[in-house]
């Protein structure tokens, strides 16, 4: 993990935030002449310090990164205090392990694979990509002390 020299954190604090933080992760590509925002589940690699996440073959997202693999991205809460880590990444796009990456997104974020959106984003596993997102930059931030004053 590249962690910056101002980050907040410690590269364990942030692998635990990353680890433990259980909301969407906004990817920032550039499409034409202005960037696109998108919010995508996320996992986090512990081994490799990538981050993981699923989108659809005709998706903006997977559009707008085969052209330019480069994005930036942000997991934080919408929620005070505020802290999070952001960053730049070389995203790899691959049908390869799609089934198992979804499979756990879904527990994830859903607790099982038993609901109507979990079948049904199953059901269209053989037209997904996962997005393995490579941290060239990160960084932390937290406001919780200055925020409690």
């Amino acid at each position: 993990m590249k962690l910056s020299k101002t980050s907040a954190w410690t590269q364990e604090e942030t692998s635990r935030f990353l680890r433990s933080a259980v909301m969407p992760m906004r990817i920032a590509t550039m499409a034409d002449e202005f960037p696109t925002l998108c919010s995508v589940w996320f996992l986090f690699d512990d081994e490799s310090g990538d981050l993981l996440c699923v989108s659809h073959k005709n998706s903006q997202l997977v559009t707008d990164l085969q052209r330019n693999n480069r994005c930036a991205f942000e997991i934080a809460p919408n929620e005070p205090p505020y802290r999070g880590v952001r960053g730049k990444a070389v995203v790899t796009l691959t049908s390869e392990q799609a089934l198992e990456t979804l499979t756990n997104l879904l527990r994830r974020y859903l607790g099982g694979t038993d609901s109507h959106l979990a079948k049904w984003l199953l059901g269209r596993i053989d037209d997904e990509y996962v997005l393995r997102l490579t941290p060239v930059r990160l960084t932390s931030w937290d406001y919780a002390e200055r925020m409690s004053k």
